[in-house]
């Protein structure tokens, strides 16, 4: 049953007040900044959102009662790879249909009115313009959508997003990795003095366009590339503009120690802000681990580091399955890595590599196993999507690292994974730390994808909130608004006061509660009633109505 709407004629406040196009009468305001839940109303005119009293003596051209809702703003993904789903797709294997649309609305249907994109060092910009073909190649393959094209810089990133795909907003980080190959392509090596001063200029015009921050993905191609000066030296450009330094560990394994710390030498030789993404300690060798990582987070920040962390509500991760392989392996760009996986002594070596390891390099199946592992995204073999890798390859008789590498050069690379590698009382550890905010680290392809994208905020709302009782209702709503928009500078966004940006929650906070499952990653929750993006009613009754109020968010 829907929420009781009134509709009248245009009328205002008072006789010289703003028309109210909306008001929300009779609910709990839970406002973002942790303060306890109060009564109050909500009047929407323009975009912005005014706070009444209860009962307060206005009328409006809608009104909506939500009596025993709470009101929440708008929640703000920190940490997403959705900046290709409003992007001009050019074709090849994914089109602009009904699956798109699905992946599209599943973050809105949640209350996520805001994301920030460009994360774990992979962004559509910036490049120097020779290189833009290269870095279509591996813009395809990050993003699994085909053909994607990249952007010189932020402003020309925003231009190419269509509004008419845009449900909600969109800031992005610039991609460490993208900017490297945008530069120096794809090879193993320290940049030049001259190629480390491009990528300083393109940094610095995307940070000056509106780039919220810095993001690396430091287990990634080519990012896995670089060594801890060139990370400081690009941290500086964010740091002269207040912006984050935004990270993927170099190891969220068995090495999480030590690159948590080699992340807080970057953030304090810099001066930068430091983000640590989806905190985790990941594989059987750093389970239990968040009982250190937590408490040296906190030494840091009592020492005056402005280090802070998100996480998802999950104890299984997803990437691509590319990074499952050893660095050198995607030395010298897509194309180069698929040649090489047709090589008998290429596949010998890999295997090797993997049950030695190699140093400097996470090795998640040497943590874990291929038997942990299953496909997400493979476009040539949806048959294969929901299957364990071990699985699938003793159903061929083939070697697992065979099978690997088949199914890359059957999809051209575009293969994405989900790796159940994490262990509950970790994840619980770092969703309850006061430095956590909450991000999905959605990877929204067609497909079996992880239900995080679906899920991740009501799953800390309805389970972990009600259900567990391991956050209350304001700080639960906190780490997803007011919080993230402190540290990303998102004025006007997070909180509920006057003049605020009017994106909003209406929630049922004792129905509220995840439904995506790895079997059925893209099921809506339930609980989450209406959504109001811009000030315009962009769910209503739990269904998606026809606004399309998102924008480009630049951060100044």
């Amino acid at each position: 049953m829907g929420l009781p709407v009134t509709m009248g004629p245009p009328v205002t406040a008072t006789p010289t007040g703003p028309r109210i196009d909306l008001l929300l009468r009779g609910g709990t305001l839970v406002d973002g900044t942790g303060a306890a839940a109060r009564p109050a109303d909500l009047a929407v005119s323009d975009g912005r959102v005014t706070v009444l009293p209860p009962g307060a003596a206005v009328s409006a051209a809608e009104t909506l009662d939500v009596t025993g809702r709470v009101v929440t703003p708008g929640f703000i993904d920190v940490h997403t790879h959705s900046d290709a789903l409003a992007a001009p797709l050019g074709g090849g294997t994914h089109t602009d249909g009904d699956a798109l649309d699905e992946l599209r609305l599943a973050p809105l249907l949640q209350g996520v009115t805001t994301e920030i994109g460009g994360n774990c060092g992979s962004s559509l910009f910036p490049s120097l313009p020779e290189r833009l073909p290269e870095l279509a190649e591996h813009l395809r393959v990050s993003f699994g959508l085909g053909p994607v094209p990249p952007a010189e810089d932020f402003d020309a990133f925003a231009a190419g997003q269509r509004p008419e795909l845009r449900r909600n907003h969109l800031a992005s980080l610039v991609g460490h990795g993208t900017l490297r190959a945008g530069v120096m392509g794809f090879e193993d090596r320290p940049p030049r003095p001259e190629e480390l001063a491009a990528m300083c200029e393109l940094l610095d015009r995307a940070l000056t366009q509106g780039a919220a921050g810095l993001s690396t993905g430091l287990i990634y191609p080519p990012g896995v590339y670089s060594d801890t000066e060139e990370i400081v030296a690009l941290a500086k450009v964010a740091a002269r503009h207040g912006k984050p330094y935004v990270t993927h560990l170099r190891d969220e394994m068995s090495q999480v120690e030590k690159a948590l710390e080699e992340a807080l030498e970057i953030a304090v030789r810099s001066g930068a802000p430091l983000q640590v993404s989806h905190h985790k300690t990941a594989g059987r060798y750093a389970w239990g681990a968040t009982l250190r990582t937590l408490p040296r987070l906190e030494q840091a920040r009592a020492e005056g580091v402005d280090v802070l962390c998100d996480v998802y509500p999950y104890t299984a991760g997803s990437t691509v399955l590319h990074a499952m392989l050893p660095p050198w392996t995607s030395e010298g760009g897509v194309a180069a890595l698929l040649e090489r996986l047709r090589s008998p002594e290429v596949r010998d070596r890999i295997r090797e590599d993997i049950a030695n390891g190699v140093d400097g390099w996470e090795n998640t199946v040497g943590n874990g196993g291929w038997d942990l592992i299953s496909v997400a995204a493979a476009p040539a073999r949806r048959a294969a999507e929901g299957g364990r890798i071990a699985d699938l390859a003793a159903e061929r008789g083939a070697d697992p690292v065979d099978y690997v590498c088949d199914l890359l050069l059957d999809s051209q690379g575009e293969v994405t994974i989900i790796s159940h590698s994490m262990r509950e009382d970790d994840v619980r550890r770092v969703l309850a730390s006061p430095l956590s905010m909450i991000g999905s680290d959605g990877v929204p392809k067609p497909g079996r994808p992880h239900p995080r994208w679906a899920g991740s905020f009501a799953r800390v709302l309805g389970h972990y909130g009600r259900r567990e009782g391991l956050l209350p209702l304001e700080l639960a709503v906190h780490k997803m608004t007011g919080l993230p928009a402190e540290r990303f500078r998102l004025d006007g966004r997070g909180v509920l006061r006057d003049g605020a940006v009017a994106d909003l929650v209406v929630l049922d906070p004792e129905a509220v509660l995840d439904g995506a499952t790895f079997e059925q990653p893209l099921l809506p929750p339930v609980g989450v009633e209406t959504v109001l993006v811009a000030g315009r009613v962009a769910v209503r009754d739990g269904r998606p109505t026809s606004a399309r109020a998102g924008e480009v968010v630049r951060v100044r």
